[in-house]
């Protein structure tokens, strides 16, 4: 028979911490009661006990989470409670060590708040990357809230005096209450159908959180995430996030807000259509200008390359080479000249008549009338003329006299 096991308290009492550690659950919980037992130490642990009808539980909340409490816990208080169970060994009992403690109401709110809010954050509602820019001039607005409170008053009143261009549709709908989570859904799809939106504010006034629960319902925040134009969140004061928000493509901080930010000032549309125009004018008179140099650019070109042009340069080429010609023959008609002088200096010089200015005589055959040369040519009786500078006269040859020249002139001449 096998011995049984024994262990002491302390085994038995780490065995069960071990298993209530270990509990998926136990571990990682909320829990709902009334507060009663409330002790604050005096190194300001706080010690007290959860309660129903038929059950109670020992919680602690140590020092470093209790400063982060936004509110002062007391005896009666309908709380909920965040921590994990385990044991406290020294007594042997089990309890709640506790992290986070809200109350009730608003402390259920706030965890389905944080509960939806990271769910739709893992399926990528919140992704900045799919948020639509707006409209610069929208030409309709949609606009969802409740027709008879100020909201629907106030974004009139702000684009009429912002941004009278656009026109203003209302999709009445519930914003407070059971039923407005639907009734949000169903006028943001008539919106839809109408198809003359180009954007859509989702505004409500402020309230507290219970009265802005509708916002943070999982349809609304789908049908915005889903709706086919950009929507504008205003929902609340400017403290107050709620799950539409964050979904939506923008978050005013205000209604009126919301009225602003969608659409421009009609004084700055007329302020940077001013601009416009001035700049428009400013460039259109630079290119008029840029314009009027090219064509006079192109009129001086084509008036260097006109036939007038060519024909004048033409001519201008054609003057120059009749004046370089011209030149040339005036240098060679005196070159001419100078040659005919000098040769006419020079047959003057050698011509025969030429030495009958310096009393010099021709001789010449009467019978042939050539010139005789030689004395040895003349024959006695030979008839002779003697050519004089300034006349002639015949002669007759006697007898020769042959004599070296220089020696003997005489002659029987007569």
């Amino acid at each position: 028979m096998r011995a049984p096991r024994i262990l002491d308290v302390a085994e038995v009492t780490a065995y069960i911490k071990d298993l209530l550690e270990g509990d998926p659950i136990l571990g990682d919980l909320w829990i709902r009661g009334e507060i009663t037992n409330f002790t604050r130490s005096a190194a300001g642990h706080l010690y007290f006990s959860l309660r129903t009808a038929s059950a109670q539980l020992r919680c602690v909340l140590f020092r470093g989470n209790a400063r982060f409490l936004t509110f002062q816990p007391s005896n009666g208080d309908d709380v909920l409670a965040h921590g994990n169970v385990s044991v406290y060994e020294n007594s042997g009992q089990y309890q709640l060590y506790v992290d986070v403690i809200q109350p009730q109401g608003a402390g259920l709110l706030q965890l389905q708040f944080e509960e939806l809010r990271r769910r739709l954050e893992l399926e990528g509602l919140f992704d900045p990357a799919r948020k639509r820019p707006l409209p610069a001039f929208p030409r309709c607005i949609g606009v969802v809230t409740s027709p008879t409170g100020a909201v629907w008053h106030d974004i009139q009143t702000v684009l009429s005096r912002r941004y009278p261009l656009c026109e203003l549709i209302l999709s009445p709908s519930l914003v407070q209450g059971a039923d407005a989570p639907a009734s949000i859904v169903s006028a943001l799809q008539a919106l839809q159908l109408d198809a003359r939106c180009d954007l859509i504010i989702l505004a409500r006034g402020g309230g507290s959180m219970e009265d802005l629960a509708c916002f943070n319902d999982e349809r609304v925040a789908r049908a915005v995430f889903g709706c086919g134009v950009p929507v504008v969140s205003a929902v609340g004061h400017e403290t107050d996030v709620t799950i539409c928000d964050l979904v939506a493509d923008l978050r005013a901080p205000t209604p009126s807000a919301a009225a602003e930010l969608v659409a421009p000032h009609v004084r700055e549309l007329i302020a940077d259509l001013a601009a416009t125009l001035e700049r428009a004018e400013s460039a259109a008179a630079d290119a008029l200008a840029s314009a009027r140099d090219a064509v006079d650019a192109a009129h001086a070109r084509l008036q260097r390359r006109s036939p007038e042009a060519e024909i004048q340069r033409q001519q201008l080429m054609v003057d120059g080479q009749a004046r370089h010609l011209q030149r040339l023959v005036d240098d060679r008609v005196r070159a001419a000249r100078a040659g005919l002088q000098a040769g006419e200096r020079q047959l003057a010089l050698l011509h025969p008549l030429g030495i009958l200015e310096r009393g010099y005589v021709l001789v010449l055959d009467q019978a042939t009338g050539g010139r005789v040369r030689d004395a040895t040519a003349l024959h006695r009786d030979q008839k002779i003329v003697l050519q004089f500078r300034d006349g002639d006269a015949g002669a007759t040859i006697g007898q020769p006299v042959l004599t070296p020249r220089g020696l003997d002139r005489a002659s029987s001449a007569r």
